[in-house]
């Protein structure tokens, strides 16, 4: 502040460059002219920003999250953080016991806020205080709207068509350039559904879509179209208040589309009207494969107070405080107990009447014959029938950066790299370009922008022998202390979800497999690699939390992809041996073919390999000789797992580049790719 009031003193005008991945507090901002935020903006950024400024590029970027007077005010902010509980002493004691190298402790987060993260709560709040069921100042609480950004020049845009198609409305857009100087416009497209007070929790306002225009010059327009899948506008009913299970429904009324210049200032609207209730949890929804009902909410909300908008948020303060209550309960307590180290059984899990899969068969079959074949093509029994349990066992145990040979099926080494913003193999010691942050290329509102990047990312994966990516991470800006919040796209997931799927779509295009991250509710970096138990209804875990892996997943448009899981967990399941989570949720509903790695596979005393086999989790990030990372089992139930593990991983590296591309064939592996195996022991 010191520094800005003196430049005051010395020059006519100060613009202030902010190089920043996160929203900061402003309260100095009538000491600046103009503000640029720049992001995390790559080895390149400088001489954008310089062209920008100059004012040879006109800026046409938006906010990704809400940026508030007051970071202490949100509704998350007392709930994020360092909470760890009060009388786990002895559980402590058993994991140290059982492997000397655990460092964790058992710690919470409360996700009090449910769905209302972001705009979602002011934008509501603001809707409750004009109908007068609550006092809210907007302006006191907002200083940047999410959605806002300046240009050097002005448009305007007005619905020119809303039709309604049955099961999709159809919706165009006009975008004029009334300024003088040539530039882009972003269309935001924002609904707001029908709520019934103390009924499904839903915010007023929902990005539904976007679209970046052309560069057009000044009295220039264009026609931007959208078609919205009514599904697309449906609330998930954890609750049950209107399904049987939960699940997905359009209930009735009125539902308003809205092209805005932020998340709260709107230029055009127009509406359609739902008849009747449509219950999805019954039907299901055209874009999944099976019916989505309730799988987190029996477990992932013990003691959970979350927001609601009944009455105006007449809960506020009770819902948001910081948490009192210590004490783990009972009933958690005994799941933890039950599968920490100490004391998991895998023979516990064995299902009587599993039959043994045939393993070491000679069928003269090779993973290059299965080049183009589809997940369920009857040529991957024979071949899977080959592999002996010891190769699969390796496989699954040593993903660190890489997937081991199998000589039986001639499968090469395979690596892959770490670095959200392009290769930065720093095992390996081969590195990249450094692209901008992905806070940067979702402020850019541009699909066709963010599938550049990837495919150049892709490209230069490719040039170097490395298909497997660790990125894009897609979790969820809950707040802005996240300590990887710039490694994520935004507050939003539907934004987030659409520029990952449009990134990852172009690193597909060169054969590299993507693997999308930290799946899930992964928002904050304290505690992370523990016992990190994130509580949360399933409305927010669907609707705030999946969304973006949701999106990405169903409009993946490549041939091969991978998933990360994350180290925290969903109520008291690990995210890595979650099934609901890992096959359910990602197999079931989303159609998802390809396999899940573990986040990095250390002392954490919970991580346990055999576990995270049995319940979707097929790869695991690390090379270590632990006890939690040995399959001591034997029986037909953890011999189909590791089948059915090698499978997902065997499709998946068949349909990159290693076997559609320069790598397909063996003796032409790098030597940095070697060089991952030389000092393993597997």
């Amino acid at each position: 502040k010191e520094m800005r009031a003196g430049l005051r003193k010395t020059f006519d005008k100060l613009v202030v460059v902010l190089n920043i991945g996160y929203p900061i507090e402003m309260s100095w901002i009538d000491q600046a002219d103009a503000i640029l935020w720049t992001g995390l903006n790559g080895m390149a950024g400088g001489e954008a920003a310089a062209e920008i400024l100059e004012g040879t590029v006109n800026p046409s970027g938006r906010t990704i999250e809400t940026y508030v007077r007051d970071q202490k005010a949100t509704p998350a902010f007392n709930n994020y953080g360092n909470f760890t509980y009060d009388n786990v002493d002895d559980l402590l004691q058993q994991y140290t016991e059982a492997d000397p190298g655990f460092q964790g402790v058992l710690s919470f987060v409360n996700y009090v806020e449910g769905i209302y993260v972001g705009y979602r709560f002011y934008e509501t709040a603001f809707a409750e205080a004009e109908a007068g069921n609550m006092d809210f100042d907007y302006d006191a609480m907002v200083q940047y709207p999410f959605g806002h950004g300046l240009s050097y020049t002005a448009f305007t845009q007005e619905i020119t068509n809303l039709t309604d198609n049955g099961d999709s409305v159809s919706v165009t857009v006009n975008v004029t350039n009334t300024g003088s100087v040539s530039g882009k416009e972003v269309v935001e497209l924002y609904y707001t559904p029908p709520y019934n007070n103390g009924g499904i929790e839903k915010a007023a306002v929902n990005l539904i879509n976007f679209a970046k225009t052309a560069e057009l010059a000044p009295g220039a327009s264009e026609t931007v179209s959208f078609e919205i899948p009514k599904e697309d506008m449906a609330s998930y009913d954890s609750s049950a208040i209107k399904t049987a299970n939960g699940g997905y429904i359009l209930e009735a009324g009125e539902y308003i589309l809205s092209v805005r210049a932020d998340a709260h200032t709107v230029l055009d609207e127009a509406s359609f009207t739902v008849d009747a209730d449509i219950d999805y949890s019954v039907t299901g929804r055209a874009s999944d494969n099976d019916v989505a009902t309730n799988r987190f909410n029996d477990y992932s909300t013990v003691g959970l107070i979350a927001l609601s908008r009944a009455d105006g948020f007449a809960n506020y303060d009770e819902a948001t405080a910081a948490p009192t209550d210590f004490a783990m309960p009972d009933d958690v307590r005994a799941y933890l107990d039950a599968h920490s180290v100490a004391h998991y059984n895998p023979a516990d899990h064995d299902v009587a009447g599993d039959e043994m899969p045939t393993t070491g068969a000679k069928n003269g079959l090779t993973l290059y014959d299965m080049i183009g074949k589809s997940y369920d093509d009857p040529d991957w029994k024979p071949l899977l029938d080959q592999l002996t349990v010891e190769e699969m066992s390796q496989l699954v145990q040593v993903g660190g950066f890489s997937t081991v040979p199998m000589k039986s099926v001639e499968k090469i080494a395979t690596a892959d790299s770490d670095g959200t913003g392009g290769l930065n193999d720093w095992y390996a010691g081969v590195y990249g370009t450094p692209y901008p942050t992905e806070t940067l290329i979702a402020q850019t509102w541009n699909k066709d922008l963010a599938s550049e990047v990837g495919e150049a990312i892709g490209r230069e994966y490719a040039d170097c022998h490395i298909y497997g990516w660790y990125g894009p991470a897609m979790n969820t800006h809950r707040n802005a202390f996240a300590g990887r919040n710039f490694e994520y796209y935004s507050e939003d997931g539907v934004l987030a979800g659409k520029m990952a799927a449009a990134e990852i779509n172009g690193a597909a295009n060169k054969g590299v497999y993507p693997y999308i991250k930290h799946f899930a509710l992964n928002d904050q970096e304290s505690n992370r690699c523990t016992f990190l138990l994130t509580w949360a209804s399933e409305q927010a875990i669907r609707e705030i939390y999946l969304k973006p892996f949701e999106i990405a997943v169903k409009n993946y448009e490549g041939n091969s992809i991978a998933v990360m899981s994350s180290f925290n967990w969903i109520g008291t399941r690990p995210s890595c041996a979650n099934p609901d989570l890992l096959n359910t949720v990602l197999r079931d509903e989303w159609g998802f073919r390809g396999f899940v790695e573990s986040d990095y596979d250390g002392s954490y005393g919970y991580m346990i390999t055999d576990h995270c086999l049995r319940n979707g989790n097929d790869l695991m990030l690390g090379f270590y000789s632990a006890a939690s990372n040995q399959i001591t089992d034997n029986s037909a139930t953890i011999t189909q797992a590791l089948r059915q593990s090698s499978k997902n991983i065997l499709y998946t590296v068949v349909n990159s580049g290693y076997y559609t591309g320069v790598d397909s064939d063996p003796s032409d592996q790098p030597d940095q790719m070697v060089s991952l195996f030389r000092n393993i022991d597997i």
